[in-house]
């Protein structure tokens, strides 16, 4: 099924929130060991706490790569898991280089037998770094999320500058419109090629959701970065699909203690009731 279709199809059915997976080894919870072992039982327990609340996990790469080679079998490990539990899988790693490198790049995480249902991608490079992501998206049923405006605090020393009449992230999100035109889900008519636009940027957020009217936004920011239910509302559509929210240290580490499992459940319930009341 088109990535989009399968997103949107799981969101609806159960929500649209996107559990991010970073296991910071500082932060893991008490009686979990700071080890690979510990960060696979620690994503499995946060993965069985939310499977019927979220639609997506978003594992960041750079908490299993510091692991090394353990860490990068733990990262396969926790996205088959995922995968296993009826949820859709974005790993967020970020990745673009030149066209060739890119070709490596889109083989080795969205190639038809991959866990992996989408790619966070960085679009700097222009469009010869985008284009083998797209075309494994079109032959795998897989997506992309191309980083538009994102929620830290200084990205506007590149991302708001001014181009002409416009700024930098507001050109990137006509070219995000345009690379996904051509491969629209039957279903959902939105694309295989997503977006990132923080949701510490609410009017930003609701003027880039009028250029990119095919596009599904991936919201980071929720929570624990200062973002809140009415700041992310603008970047849905009308009938309340068209992005999904992240949240990651407000839900894996609700609580340090022994009921972080129940505690991360909780944290899920409590933002999806959120989304449900700013979205009707």
């Amino acid at each position: 099924m088109h990535f989009a279709d399968s997103l949107t199809q799981q969101s609806k059915k159960k929500s649209p929130i996107c559990v991010g997976l970073d296991p910071d080894l500082k932060k893991l919870p008490e009686g979990i060991t700071k080890d690979p072992a510990g960060v696979l039982a620690f994503c499995k327990g946060i993965i069985d706490a939310v499977k019927d609340i979220a639609s997506c996990v978003k594992p960041q790469m750079a908490y299993f790569e510091v692991l090394g080679w353990e860490g990068m079998k733990v990262f396969w490990d926790v996205c088959a898991y995922a995968k296993l539990q009826n949820l859709l899988v974005i790993a967020d790693g970020k990745r673009n280089d030149i066209d060739s490198t890119c070709e490596a790049y889109a083989d080795a995480y969205l190639h038809a037998g991959s866990p992996i249902d989408a790619l966070t991608v960085s679009p700097y490079l222009g469009s010869d770094g985008i284009k083998p992501f797209l075309e494994r998206c079109v032959k795998n049923d897989k997506g992309i999320f191309v980083l538009v405006k994102t929620s830290n605090v200084s990205s506007g020393e590149l991302q708001d500058l001014p181009v002409g009449d416009e700024t930098v992230h507001e050109h990137m999100a006509q070219l995000v419109e345009g690379w996904g035109m051509d491969a629209l889900g039957a279903d959902s008519h939105f694309s295989c090629v997503g977006a990132v636009v923080g949701a510490t940027y609410p009017e930003e957020l609701k003027y880039l959701r009028t250029l990119m009217p095919h596009a599904i936004i991936l919201i980071p920011g929720y929570g624990a970065q200062g973002g809140t239910a009415a700041d992310i509302v603008s970047g849905f559509v009308p009938d309340g699909t068209g992005a999904i929210v992240n949240s990651a240290r407000g839900i894996i580490f609700a609580s340090k203690g022994k009921d972080w499992e129940e505690a991360a459940r909780k944290a899920a319930e409590k933002m999806r009731e959120e989304l449900r009341t700013i979205l009707k």
